[in-house]
C-alpha cells in the first residue's frame, strides 16, 4: 500500500488565492504542500488578466496611432500590427509572472508545491500522480474553465476559448465571437484593433446582461463605431466547414445571416474545475451548475475543507478570489470575523473606454423598492476627457434618498476602471455620498467630476428619462 504523507494543510491550484493563503499558512508554522496540475498562477496569469491586459495594451497603442493626425501627430504611413512581436511581448510579461510566483514559492521554508492532478479518496486525504497526501485543513482553489456553446455542428469545427487565443500569432481574417459580454467584448475590440473582421453573436436581445440598458447600449455604440458587428437575438444557429473557413447560419432580428469565421471564439460563460476533483468521495457538495457549496467563511459542507476562487460560486474575479484568502486566513490566523457577505460587488469590463462597476445596477435598486437618488453625467462635460478626445460614455451613481449611502455607480467612460475606486471606498467606509461630494480633487482629472456629479441628484424616475436620452 502506498504511505501517505501528512502536512498541516494542502491548497489544491495555485490561482490567485492558493499561493497567498498557502504562503501565509507556512509562515504561521504549518508544513503545507501546494497542488498544481498545469501552471502555476492560474487563469490569471496564463489566461486571463495578466496577458489579456498586455494584448489590450498592444490594441489600444494601435488605435491611438490611427489617431494620431487627430492629435495634430503625423506617422508617414499606415499603422501595421506584427502579431508574432505583440505575442511575443504577451509571453515575456507572463513568463516574467510565473519566475516571479515560482520563485516565491520556493524560498518560503514549511512550503512543497507538488505537481499533478488532485483527486480526493476521503474528506482529508488526497492522491496527487501516485502520492497519497493527508491533511486536517484543506483548501480547494481550481478555477474554472470556458463553456462551448450548445450549437449543432460546433463539436466539429476548431473553436478558440480565452485560454487557446493566448497561442495565436497571426490576425484571424475574420473573428467570430460566441458571447456579448465581458470575455467576448474584450476580445472582440482587441482584434478589431488589430485589425480583424470582427463579428459578435449574442442569444440575449442586449450585450453585457447584467448591466443597465443605458450601459449596454453604450458599449455597443462604442464598439459599433469601430467597426464590431453585432447580431443579437440569436436563434436556431448551426455550424459546419472547417479550419480557416468556419461557416456560421442562425437567425437574428428576424432575419437569416450566414456568416464565414477563419476563426470562432467561444465566450459564452465558464464553468468550475471541480468535475474531476472525487469530490463525491470526500462528501463535498456542489451545486447543479458545479459550484462548491461553502458558507459565508467558505467553509464547504466537510468540516476542515474550505473552497476559494471561481470554484465556489461566490465570485468570478481575481479579486475576489484574493479576498477570499483574505478571509479565510483572517478567520482562521487571525482570529477576525471576516465574512464573504460583507464584500461589495466591484468589477470592470476592459473595453476601451473601460465600465468600472460597483455596487447595485439601477435595476436592483428599483427592485429593491429603496427611495433613490441618481446622478448622470455624458464625458462630453468632462475636462479631462476633451483634453484627451475621449469624451465617449458616461458617469452615473445611484444613492439612498433616505440613509445619504452610496448603491452603487457605473463609470463608462476614460480611467473608468480607475476613478470607480473613489466611489467603492466611500461605500466601504460607509459613510454619506456628501463626504465625496464635499472633498476636493484634484483639477484637471476625471474623478474631480464625482463631486459635481454628486451635487446634481435627482429622483430615480426623472434621470431615467435623462438615461433614455443617453441611450
Amino acid at each position: 500500500m502506498t504511505s501517505v504523507s501528512t502536512y498541516d494543510a494542502l491548497v489544491i491550484g495555485s490561482g490567485q488565492a492558493g499561493p497567498f493563503l498557502a504562503v501565509r499558512l507556512a509562515h504561521a508554522g504549518m508544513r503545507v504542500a501546494l497542488i498544481e496540475r498545469e501552471h502555476l498562477g492560474g487563469t490569471c496569469v496564463n489566461d486571463g488578466c495578466i496577458p489579456t491586459k498586455t494584448l489590450l495594451a498592444s490594441a489600444r497603442a494601435a488605435h491611438v496611432a490611427r489617431r494620431a493626425a487627430s492629435y495634430g501627430v503625423e506617422l508617414g504611413g499606415p499603422v501595421r500590427v506584427n502579431m508574432r512581436a505583440v505575442k511575443a511581448r504577451k509571453d515575456q510579461v507572463v513568463a516574467q509572472s510565473i519566475e516571479g510566483l515560482s520563485a516565491w514559492l520556493g524560498r518560503t521554508r514549511g512550503l512543497e508545491v507538488v505537481q499533478g492532478h488532485a483527486r480526493f479518496l476521503a474528506p482529508h486525504e488526497i492522491e496527487v500522480a501516485g502520492r497519497r497526501l493527508a491533511a486536517p485543513r484543506i483548501f480547494i482553489n481550481v478555477g474554472g474553465r470556458a463553456v462551448m456553446p450548445d450549437w449543432p455542428g460546433i463539436g466539429d469545427v476548431p473553436v478558440l476559448t480565452n485560454t487557446s487565443m493566448m497561442a495565436l500569432d497571426e490576425l484571424p481574417r475574420h473573428l467570430v465571437v460566441a458571447g456579448g459580454s465581458y470575455i467576448g467584448l474584450e476580445f472582440a475590440q482587441m482584434y478589431r484593433r488589430f485589425g480583424a473582421e470582427v463579428t459578435v453573436l449574442e442569444v440575449a436581445e442586449r450585450l453585457v446582461g447584467r448591466e443597465d440598458p443605458e450601459v449596454a447600449a453604450a458599449v455597443r455604440a462604442i464598439l459599433e463605431g469601430e467597426g464590431i458587428r453585432f447580431l443579437l437575438g440569436v436563434r436556431d444557429v448551426r455550424v459546419d466547414g472547417g479550419a480557416g473557413a468556419i461557416r456560421i447560419r442562425c437567425e437574428a432580428g428576424g432575419e437569416r445571416h450566414e456568416i464565414t469565421g477563419s476563426h470562432v471564439l467561444a465566450a459564452v460563460g465558464r464553468r468550475p474545475n471541480t468535475d474531476d476533483l472525487g469530490l463525491e468521495q470526500a462528501g463535498i457538495e456542489t451545486d447543479r451548475r458545479g459550484f462548491i457549496v461553502v458558507d459565508d467563511q467558505l467553509r464547504t459542507t466537510v468540516e476542515g475543507v474550505w473552497a476559494l476562487g471561481d470554484a465556489n460560486g461566490r465570485g468570478a474575479f481575481t479579486h475576489t478570489a484574493y479576498n477570499d484568502h483574505e478571509i479565510v486566513a483572517s478567520n482562521l490566523l487571525d482570529r477576525e470575523a471576516r465574512k464573504v457577505s460583507d464584500r461589495i460587488p466591484a468589477y470592470a469590463l476592459f473595453t476601451d473606454p473601460p465600465l468600472g462597476r460597483v455596487g447595485m445596477t439601477e435595476a436592483e435598486v428599483r427592485a429593491s423598492g429603496r427611495e433613490a437618488l441618481v446622478g448622470m453625467m455624458p464625458m462630453t462635460r468632462v475636462g479631462r476627457a476633451r483634453e484627451r478626445g475621449e469624451t465617449q460614455g458616461f458617469m452615473k451613481v445611484i444613492v439612498d434618498a433616505r440613509t445619504e449611502r452610496i448603491l452603487g455607480a457605473a463609470m463608462l467612460c476614460i480611467e473608468g476602471d480607475e476613478i470607480v475606486h473613489a466611489v467603492l471606498d466611500a461605500m466601504a467606509g460607509d459613510v454619506s455620498y456628501r463626504v465625496l461630494q464635499r472633498a476636493v480633487h484634484i483639477h484637471p482629472t476625471v474623478s474631480e467630476l464625482i463631486p459635481t456629479l454628486l451635487g446634481q441628484l435627482v429622483p430615480l424616475a426623472e434621470a431615467r428619462r435623462e438615461a433614455d436620452d443617453l441611450r
